[in-house]
């Protein structure tokens, strides 16, 4: 019996630990949809125009904590990474007044395309987003290889962007 409870231990430990790398780099096989987004300054965005580099698309509301909380720390990956190639566009939830989005664009200084979804096309377009912050990390290919739903851990961020901004991303 002791050797059946500790063989039952070890696969129920190998499937949680299975379903949480499976969460953390997500199916490695799903494309990022094709959309195209127009920015706060009025600009035409299409989504596929920036395959080649990594991007990070991060679904956020002006009265979400997690969101204001996780600013600063992606202005500071912004910062660092972005003339190594990183590309990073936010878009606010439709729920979101637009007015409220540009102040807080501006308030804070954000240095990335940002944009609201008005219509809810762009959550619908990755899956139905509805908690925020909700972010996707698309390698240069354009594959979605990591969503994360809440404040993102950045160090484990930097690592999983660190080859692909040294392959000449």
């Amino acid at each position: 019996m002791g050797k059946r409870k500790g063989l039952a231990g070890g696969v129920l430990a190998a499937v949680v630990l299975a379903a949480g790398l499976w969460l953390w780099t997500g199916s490695g096989v799903d494309r990022a949809p094709d959309v195209t987004v127009e920015t706060l300054e009025g600009k035409q965005l299409e989504l596929a125009d920036l395959r080649g580099q990594p991007v990070l698309v991060n679904f956020w509301a002006t009265d979400c904590p997690g969101c204001i909380e996780e600013m600063p720390h992606l202005k500071e990956l912004y910062t660092d990474l972005s003339d190594d190639g990183l590309q990073m566009v936010a878009i606010a939830m439709s729920y979101d007044d637009p007015e409220a989005v540009r102040q807080l664009a501006e308030r804070r200084d954000l240095p990335w395309r940002i944009t609201h979804d008005a219509d809810g096309s762009l959550a619908k377009a990755f899956g139905d987003v509805n908690l925020t912050p909700t972010t996707f990390l698309i390698d240069p290919e354009g594959r979605i290889v990591q969503e994360t739903i809440g404040v993102l851990d950045m160090e484990r961020l930097r690592e999983r962007l660190r080859p692909m901004l040294e392959s000449g991303a």
